[in-house]
């Protein structure tokens, strides 16, 4: 039994060890699109538990978002570090993630104006993210 708890662990492990792809970065980028547009919804029409899910959504397709498999496998120093990708994505992630909480706890105070400011600047954060990584 004991044997068999371990190779399942291993397995999972092994399986959940793939590389992420731009197939897995269009995917969470659409999930997160998604989820601005339930906070925004719940913004237009002043509901709680709108607002709430689309931040808890948020909050979970973040979790998946990691820098880009190419810089990742840069192996020149230089170029890794002229384009400084790695440590962007993790920025503006920590960002997103900050922003999202006080998304919900502002708009739960009742202070729905910087609750709309919060998500202001989290949709500058993804133009940062998109014009870094993706020259637009």
């Amino acid at each position: 039994m004991k044997y068999l708890f371990m190779f399942s662990m291993l397995a999972t492990t092994i399986l959940s060890a793939a590389p992420y792809t731009k197939a897995d970065r269009i995917h969470d980028m659409q999930e997160m699109a998604q989820a601005m547009n339930t906070i925004q919804s719940g913004f237009f029409y002043n509901n709680y538990d709108t607002v709430s899910g689309g931040v808890e959504h948020l909050l979970t397709a973040m979790k998946n978002v990691q820098p880009p498999l190419e810089e990742v496998e840069e192996k020149d120093f230089m170029a890794r570090y002229m384009n400084n990708k790695i440590r962007m994505t993790n920025k503006v992630v920590k960002k997103i993630n900050q922003k999202t909480l006080t998304i919900l706890q502002r708009y739960k105070d009742g202070d729905s104006a910087q609750a709309i400011q919060a998500y202001t600047k989290i949709l500058g954060q993804c133009m940062k993210c998109h014009r870094e990584t993706r020259n637009w």
